[in-house]
């Protein structure tokens, strides 16, 4: 099984960002996909979540109006779309998947994608 999370990058607070996860090795459809950001020194933040079909979407208070989550079950890919980036938002970012969509602990992750917001 892979996730290959992709389309970080350096840009400027208020600057978008549209991130992807493609899932391989399993039937995607089977799998929620959540987002999660670490920074060095803090714990491993939850970002958002969506569900096999992207009925249910969940995020973050820190994200809520900002980032969109979205999926190509087609493609087996995931999106992280991020508007009005800020310079908080500096992160590794990983995706994971789980057939469970409350899942506290994630069957497989990718290793992640480097997003920095300068001010």
């Amino acid at each position: 099984v892979q996730l290959q999370a992709s389309g970080g990058g350096l840009v400027r607070s208020g600057d978008s960002l549209r991130l992807s996860c493609v899932v391989s090795g399993v039937k995607f459809v089977n799998y929620a996909v959540a987002w999660f950001r670490e920074t060095p020194g803090k714990e491993r933040e939850f970002v958002g979540r969506i569900y096999w079909n992207g009925a249910y979407t969940d995020y973050a208070d820190f994200v809520k109006g900002r980032f969109t989550l979205s999926r190509d079950n087609v493609k087996n890919t995931a999106y992280l779309q991020m508007n009005s980036l800020r310079p908080e938002d500096t992160a590794v970012y990983l995706c994971a998947a789980d057939k469970d969509y409350y899942s506290s602990q994630y069957d497989w992750w990718g290793q992640g994608t480097q997003v920095t917001v300068s001010s």
